[in-house]
């Protein structure tokens, strides 16, 4: 066996990811950091230069076109013919004049296709620490399937093995409805949910109540009284602001996480978590989570970029060796920390665009902009650089040996490493920058794992006695992260913030 090409692409968010013969991580990447276009949903050529295709014989894809097809004539979109099989998205996609010698490549390689559901399920487990685990999907939707429990376990052969326990299925969808409201409080649905989750601070959930009327047939079985596919009205609830109709969808959406967690829990098959789909990025809900489990894996990039991962797990069918999300396009050289330190005693903010990008929506410290979380102008200055709404929060990235020093961690947590929980800031005084109106910061810690962005927080811990920074993304609203260094040197010129590399 040669090496597998794993694709999540003709929908939204388009991405690849490679992996050898031994279950080794080479490459994981998003089209939309090639193309600059956000949420792009074909793969991009500069990232299809990223691989190898001669060293390829098995392209894995992250579900089952025909079946998804089926699915969107039956919600009324039409079918694409020139989507209806995975050998017509590929031939769509990929453009292998380009790419590989041989023009027969797609005669020659093997092509697999996988529900979409189990991708989300594989990019989870065949990552985790585990060896038998339940696993939750809870999305938009996928081919049919909008929320489902796995039991999930190798068998003796070291073989992933998926056991299908429960499922809800389309138009019954936690996502579709976390969708609507967004688009209902002037946001883009299937991108700008994760505001609709920051502005929901800013609100009070007066108006739970009237959505679980209006909209929610019966909590426990998680169906709706309409598709909200379609969205809802422009002027639903129309005396709600937008900030407490953000707060009530956000608490109804725990409600509903509440019921999926029970009923995975109670299944009894493990109290190890495995959480993935697109709303597995909620990490205000994420807090409540050790409520049902001991332990919990969510993959950094549980969205459907990150399927790419989990088909090319599948065709691969053991565990993967995760080391870390730092998997894609990479800019050589030292992590520049004496350069970093300088300009943030110097000018308090700065960029960084060092080592391989982030796979997945978050910056981890290669593709951000950092700052003094101390400062009390830090965060509208760096909103103003990024051309956010001022509401919006920011997350620090902290010593994870310090953490429980100054954050109240939810259910016991300690590795956040992946930015994926809420937690109290106990001293919200000292570092205004990186607190939420409601006292909360969405925490990312840093163990001792010899990672760039560890060596900078040491030596800013060293200087100042302050174990934090502000960390974001290197972008500005509406546009992907940096990528490589020519975007780099474009945020630096037209942003006026210096980038290290």
């Amino acid at each position: 066996m040669k090496n597998i090409l794993g694709i999540s692409a003709g929908y939204h968010d388009a991405a690849v990811s490679l992996i050898s013969a031994t279950g080794e991580i080479l490459f994981a990447g998003h089209s939309e950091r090639y193309s600059k276009k956000k949420n792009d949903a074909d793969l991009h050529p500069g990232l299809l230069d990223e691989i190898d295709f001669g060293a390829v014989d098995t392209i894995a894809y992250y579900e089952t076109p025909w079946k998804k097809q089926l699915r969107q004539w039956y919600s009324g979109q039409g079918i694409e013919w020139n989507k209806f099989t995975t050998r017509r998205v590929l031939d769509q996609q990929l453009n292998f004049d380009d790419h590989c010698e041989e023009l027969e490549y797609l005669d020659t390689v093997n092509i697999r296709s996988y529900n979409h559901h189990v991708s989300h399920a594989a990019a989870g487990f065949q990552t985790s620490p585990y060896d038998r685990a339940t696993v939750v999907v809870v999305d938009a939707i996928g081919e049919w399937d909008t929320v489902s429990i796995w039991a999930a376990e190798y068998d003796r052969r070291g073989r992933a093995r998926y056991r299908r326990l429960w499922r809800q299925t389309y138009p019954h969808s936690i996502g579709l409805f976390y969708s609507a409201i967004t688009e209902r409080v002037g946001l883009r649905p299937l991108d700008e949910e994760y505001i609709t989750m920051g502005m929901a601070a800013w609100g009070q959930p007066q108006w739970q109540h009237a959505l679980e009327l209006s909209l929610v047939d019966d909590i426990d079985q998680l169906t709706f009284k309409q598709n909200l596919h379609t969205g809802i009205a422009a002027d639903f609830l129309p005396n709600a602001t937008n900030e407490d109709l953000a707060a009530s969808a956000q608490a109804l959406a725990e409600q509903l996480i509440e019921s999926v967690m029970t009923r995975a829990r109670d299944s009894g098959w493990s109290q190890n978590l495995v959480y993935m789909g697109g709303v597995a990025l909620n990490c205000l809900a994420n807090r409540r989570l050790r409520q049902w489990f001991e332990n919990i894996w969510i993959m950094p990039n549980p969205g459907d970029a990150g399927s790419s991962l989990g088909a090319a797990a599948l065709a691969y069918g053991k565990k993967l060796n995760w080391q870390d999300a730092y998997l894609g396009h990479n800019i050589a050289g030292a992590y520049p920390v004496e350069d970093l330190l300088q300009e943030l005693v110097t000018n308090k903010i700065v960029g960084v665009a060092s080592g391989r990008a982030e796979f997945g929506p978050r910056a981890l410290g290669n593709r951000s902009l950092l700052a003094d979380p101390r400062g009390p102008d830090i965060k509208q200055r760096v909103n103003e650089i990024k051309r956010r709404q001022q509401f919006r929060p920011f997350a620090p990235v902290i010593l994870e040996e310090h953490v429980r020093d100054y954050f109240d961690m939810p259910g016991g947590w300690v590795d956040s490493r992946y930015m994926q929980i809420v937690g109290q800031c106990l001293r919200p005084d000292l570092f205004p920058a990186v607190v939420h109106i409601d006292g909360t910061s969405r925490i990312q810690t840093v163990p001792k794992d010899g990672s760039g962005i560890r060596a900078l927080l040491e030596s800013w811990y060293a200087l100042t006695g302050c174990p934090m920074l502000l960390n974001t993304s290197l972008n500005v609203r509406g546009e992907p992260m940096v990528n490589d260094r020519t975007d780099a040197d474009r945020f630096e010129q037209q942003y006026s913030v210096k980038v290290c590399s």
